[in-house]
């Protein structure tokens, strides 16, 4: 049988290679292919397309899973908000591009993963809310307490769950970058794994049935997590 197909939505950000200095870049870490081509599938890289916002059924009919990948804060306008000081390097296209590729998976039915930023999008796009700014009810930077380094926590995840059948467990030891998270689920998810040591929703997943599931972790950094080849698993049949 031919490979299944796994699209992951890329960040656009200047980078440096090469003739190119300070040049805008589609970017994914090489770990997301690791993990997909490791599970068995291929990968392709979407960036922003303002035409697949507009008809993302092109693009959908291509792929067999879609993965909203990680990378910068999620622009508040998407929900009506202001900025919190801490929200920085928002990239509107790209929020665009995948809010529209997500609802038109959910309505497809298309195995979706939603990665870290990925996760909030996938709230955001069916009508949930955004905490811009986790240390504010937290009182820590538990979640991204070094830049640029990964944060490790235990989470605890619903027994049953899409989540826990995902992982192949209830709890995890996971890594996680980020300041951002969810604030009010929408009624068409549901929370289904928490960080044990603050309670913050770290997945939520479709309350229907359906492979649409979100992570705050980042299942692609470590090679033993399940999520992925999960994914890849549900998009070969």
């Amino acid at each position: 049988m031919p490979r299944p197909l796994i699209g992951v939505c890329a960040a656009v950000e200047n980078a440096n290679f090469g003739v190119w200095e300070d040049e805008p870049a589609v970017l994914l870490p090489l770990s997301y292919a690791r993990a997909i081509h490791g599970a068995g599938g291929m990968m392709a890289m979407l960036p922003p397309d303002r035409r697949a916002t507009e008809d993302p059924g092109e693009l959908l009919d291509r792929i067999d899973a879609l993965v909203l990948g990680g990378g910068a804060d999620i622009d508040p306008e998407s929900q009506g908000v202001e900025a919190h000081p801490e929200t920085v390097g928002t990239n509107p296209d790209r929020d665009n591009f995948e809010i529209a590729l997500a609802l038109r998976a959910l309505e497809r039915g298309i195995p979706l993963l939603g990665v870290c930023r990925g996760m909030q999008i996938l709230n955001v796009a069916c009508g949930g809310t955004l905490d811009q700014h986790l240390p504010d009810r937290l009182g820590s930077d538990s979640h991204r307490p070094v830049p640029g380094s990964w944060a490790e926590h235990d989470v605890r995840i619903e027994p049953g769950s899409l989540a826990a059948r995902a992982a192949g467990a209830e709890r995890l030891t996971v890594k996680s970058h980020h300041h951002q998270g969810v604030d009010a689920v929408h009624e068409n998810l549901a929370a289904s794994a928490w960080a044990t040591d603050d309670e913050s929703v770290e997945a939520i997943e479709s309350s229907d049935g359906r492979f649409a599931l979100g992570v705050l972790w980042h299942p692609e950094e470590d090679a033993n997590d399940q999520v992925i080849p999960t994914l890849v698993e549900s998009a070969s049949t």
